[in-house]
């Protein structure tokens, strides 16, 4: 429960100890529902988030338009919200700020707190995604970024073993610095990985054999074969070359794979996302069908899988080429 304790955060309000104006106005049990909502019904730290940061600029446009009470807010409200959100966001972030607005007003109505849901009969934008916006590296740049890093410190050797296994196990980020050492494991004559994974799931595959090789060789080095319970994947010491004891963070592996990258001479974005991306390509391109591909990247349906698949732009350059003058 330690983790509650910060959510008043300035994330949600500023100052730390004070909820949005607008609900504070609206009496204490308005505001003990509010936090509820956060910590009761929100496990994901990072939904939990974005979803805080939605509902304090909701309530801070409406205080601000002259509305001080929860019981106040009418449909319009929110459409006008809505509507000004799109103006300046993505069709995507505005679905999810109206989502997680639902979602609050439908606790408070639960609650007792209001009497009806006045998001529920607004609609948000129209979106229809069929080819994701995740930068893709080629097979050859991805190899180039591999074979690029230095390994012969324990960051080097660190480092290939993460982005191998977001390349080879299609893993998200946030699984990959959840690892423990455990979690790489002997199953019959091969290795395997295992990944915790939204929900407290856990996704479990074979490792791929340059996988395998890379991780036993970091491990080896790091010194971590006997400190099964231990991150997996740990930050580096500054600029010494050395690991500390504190696990590798999502954000600093951002800064890990786009160092990697500009090391690489690979011109252009690239994010965590990019090699999960990447894998599921190269794997596609190779023969693998989309249902496996789904079940190795751990996704609920194959339509998610299809956003990653970038083997339709080798043809379409294919194509352009043909134009000869």
């Amino acid at each position: 429960m330690n983790s509650l304790v910060l959510l008043p955060s300035p994330a949600l309000t500023a100052p730390e100890t004070r909820v949005p104006a607008l609900i504070a106005a609206s009496g204490k049990r308005a505001e003990r529902r509010f936090w509820e909502f956060f910590t009761v019904t929100i496990r994901n730290p990072n939904t939990r988030r974005a979803y805080a940061r939605a509902a304090t600029e909701f309530c801070a446009f409406l205080y601000d338009g002259g509305v001080d009470r929860l019981t106040d807010i009418q449909p319009m409200h929110v459409a006008a919200y809505v509507e000004l959100l799109g103006r300046s966001h993505s069709p995507s972030t505005v679905k999810q700020r109206l989502a997680a607005i639902r979602m609050l007003c439908d606790w408070l109505v639960v609650g007792q707190v209001l009497p009806v849901n006045p998001a529920a009969s607004v609609r948000g934008p129209r979106h229809v995604v069929k080819r994701g916006k995740t930068p893709v590296l080629n097979r050859e740049d991805a190899r180039l970024l591999l074979e690029a890093i230095d390994v012969s410190s324990v960051v080097g050797l660190r480092d290939r073993a993460f982005i191998g296994l977001l390349v080879y196990s299609f893993a998200r980020v946030g699984a990959a610095v959840a690892m423990r050492v455990e979690d790489f494991y002997p199953n019959g004559r091969r290795w395997w990985v295992r990944m915790h994974e939204k929900g407290g799931k856990f996704h479990e595959l074979p490792a791929h054999h340059n996988l395998e090789a890379w991780l036993h060789e970091y491990i080896e080095t790091a010194g971590l074969a006997e400190e099964r319970k231990s991150p997996l994947f740990r930050s580096a010491k500054g600029r010494a070359g050395e690991l500390s004891e504190r696990p590798l963070l999502a954000r600093n592996a951002l800064d890990l794979v786009q160092r990697r990258a500009r090391q690489a001479g690979i011109v252009g974005e690239v994010c965590n996302h990019t090699f999960r991306a990447t894998g599921i390509t190269a794997y596609l391109e190779n023969g693998g069908t989309l249902e496996m591909a789904q079940a190795m990247a751990a996704h609920e349906s194959p339509r998610t899988t299809k956003l990653y698949d970038r083997t339709s732009d080798a043809v379409s350059l294919d194509e352009v080429e043909r134009i000869v003058l």
